[in-house]
């Protein structure tokens, strides 16, 4: 398996004969340009996970890609003018590899904001990407695209994440509100479980495992 990270919560998955975008979004760059995608998966509607205008662009110079969102954003982009397959947790894809879905709700930002669908995507059984929720799901997670900084987040609630499910790798994303990163991954580095090594990848770095 192959993750290449691009700005915010944007990363692409390769594993065999797969290549699956996920949240190519309005904070993200360098993923328009990409070919040979099977899959583009969105978790959910929010603009810096799906910006709809490039996310043309990219099922344009895809046309084999299949698109998978979660329902609220499956409507949201037909009214656009873009199908996409909505999907629920529980069920699980085949796109070239596997893709588990688990998840349901965005995490809460203030109780006076209505709360949306988000799904979180489970890669080849091996790499989760949760979206904008903490999602645990009921089997064991070997990497994680750990979410880093964000309205509905703190520092405390990201360290209880990776600590529930000590994957063998947290790779930080959603990070394009951080002024000082830094400070954010030395804190998670030195309060994080021993077990699991943070990765941080630069936008268009690579991890293989």
């Amino acid at each position: 398996m192959r993750l290449t990270k691009y700005e915010h919560s944007c990363v692409l998955v390769e594993d065999g004969d797969a290549r699956i975008l996920i949240d190519p979004g309005s904070f993200s760059r360098g993923f328009e340009t990409l070919t040979g995608l099977t899959a583009v998966l969105v978790t959910h509607q929010h603009p810096d996970h799906v910006d709809v205008e490039r996310l043309r662009q990219v099922l344009e110079r895809n046309p084999e890609a299949v698109l998978h969102a979660d329902g609220g954003t499956a409507t949201v982009l037909a009214e656009s003018g873009i199908a996409a397959t909505g999907v629920q947790p529980g069920e699980r894809l085949h796109v070239g590899t596997t893709v588990d879905v688990f998840g349901g709700q965005h995490a809460v930002i203030h109780p006076d904001v209505p709360v949306i669908p988000n799904v979180a995507y489970l890669i080849s059984g091996r790499f989760l990407h949760p979206g904008d929720s903490y999602t645990i799901p009921d089997v064991d997670v070997e990497i994680l695209g750990m979410p880093t900084n964000a309205p509905w987040s703190k520092a405390s609630e990201v360290i209880d994440y990776v600590r529930a499910l000590t994957p063998d790798v947290a790779i930080p994303i959603h990070d394009a509100l951080l002024a000082i990163p830094d400070l954010y991954f030395a804190l998670y580095d030195r309060l994080t479980p021993d077990e699991t090594e943070l990765r941080v990848l630069a936008p268009g770095d690579t991890f293989e495992a």
